[in-house]
């Protein structure tokens, strides 16, 4: 089986399960809330944690644990979280699939390429913001524009109406962009970002065998440019495995995840 097939069953049964977790808590009022098993709440509530040995409100402990499993899988294999589990970025990529239908190549290519490297800053400023604020205040600032939060809670109260403007923006942009939350926005994306830099598992292309067809750097959904390297090390990869000889390298044992390689690095 494919990976893309694996994946895409996982990103289902992930995005079944966050939501059936959403729905039973806001009808029953039991269970574990959304907040519960958010991997984001882990990074925000830890400072407070440490200092002052209390969670900020609405995090529970679960998030730390949950927090402490992602970061693991990190140091492995980078943001498969991303790329494998996050409910936000599966139905960005699955609206962003009528995109493709409707504006086939230029999909994806809208924003030009100047513009699109300074806007890739913006989630990095938008972490330091997140974290910042929410150690001086002890609260969860960011639910009030938090779009994933919005996914699975919509209809309730709870939600403030600019995070579902903000996921509205996030599921419209995603006919043109793909993952535009991901690529511009996201404050947890861009802290698992940094472990691309250190990941043990890193997808390497092979220059021996590569044909220079550029099926990998077309298949990337956050625009990196992996046919001119060797490694990928870039912020912004996902860990999606899209560009993989598994899918859509048409040459067996050429873009790869695995631990060794050549020296070259994608530092996009």
């Amino acid at each position: 089986m494919k990976t893309k097939h694996i994946r895409l069953g996982i990103q289902g049964l992930f995005f079944l399960i966050i939501g059936g977790i959403s729905l039973n808590h806001n009808i029953t009022g039991g269970g574990v809330s959304l907040h519960g098993i958010c991997p984001f709440g882990g990074v925000v509530t830890f400072y407070n944690y440490i200092t002052a040995g209390s969670f900020i409100k609405k995090i529970h402990y679960s998030s730390i644990l949950i927090m402490y499993l992602i970061l693991g899988l990190s140091v492995l294999m980078g943001p498969v979280f991303c790329g494998w589990v996050c409910p936000l970025g599966s139905i960005q990529e699955w609206f962003g699939k009528i995109g493709s239908r409707i504006f086939a190549k230029k999909y994806n290519h809208f924003v030009p390429t100047k513009i699109d490297r300074i806007l890739r800053y913006l989630r990095i400023i938008i972490l330091i913001l997140v974290v910042y604020m929410t150690i001086q205040s002890a609260q969860l600032l960011f639910q009030n524009v938090d779009p994933y939060f919005a996914l699975f809670n919509f209809w309730t109260g709870e939600v403030a109406i600019t995070a579902i403007i903000v996921l509205l923006i996030t599921l419209v942009g995603s006919l043109f962009i793909e993952r535009p939350w991901c690529k511009y926005l996201c404050p947890y994306g861009a802290f698992l970002g940094f472990f691309n830099k250190i990941r043990i598992f890193k997808i390497r292309r092979n220059s021996k065998t590569c044909i220079n067809c550029h099926q990998c750097d077309e298949s990337c959904p956050m625009n990196l440019e992996i046919e001119k390297n060797e490694k990928v090390t870039s912020l912004q990869c996902i860990s999606c495995l899209k560009c993989t000889s598994n899918q859509a390298c048409p040459v067996e044992n050429t873009v790869e995840l695995k631990v060794r390689g050549e020296k070259n690095e994608i530092n996009s």
